[in-house]
């Protein structure tokens, strides 16, 4: 069983992608929400954390220094959009995007050893 999470060193997620999500998931339409003034209109139906978007994305929740040790500052409040990221070989699946994520920081592609394992069981 996996011991660690990469994620808490890594973050580059959150500094590549844009983070888009239905208004509804803010605390103005959901009571513990994401914050709203941590999000900004696209348009009528949707919001996006602010610094997600353009040339040199970084989510405004985003605290420490991507792959050294990071957090999600609303981690409990995070959207449905980073709720469903998955990092890459959790259950042992490759994320692709994740590891475009990270080479984009500079960062190797995620291996077992990052989740403190020797390797994962092959699927029949």
């Amino acid at each position: 069983m996996p011991v660690s999470n990469p994620c808490v060193r890594c973050g580059a997620c959150c500094a590549f992608f844009r983070a888009s999500f239905y208004w509804g998931e803010t605390e103005s339409g959901t009571p513990g929400g994401v914050p709203d003034d941590l999000t900004e209109k696209i348009n009528d139906f949707r919001v996006q954390m602010k610094g997600t978007r353009g040339l040199n994305p970084r989510c405004v929740a985003l605290t420490g220094e991507i792959g050294r040790s990071v957090a999600c500052a609303i981690y409990e409040q995070r959207s449905s959009v980073c709720r469903a990221f998955p990092p890459s070989l959790q259950d042992g699946v490759v994320n692709e995007d994740c590891n475009r994520a990270r080479a984009a920081h500079g960062l190797k592609p995620v291996t077992p050893a990052d989740w403190g394992v020797e390797d994962f069981p092959k699927a029949a």
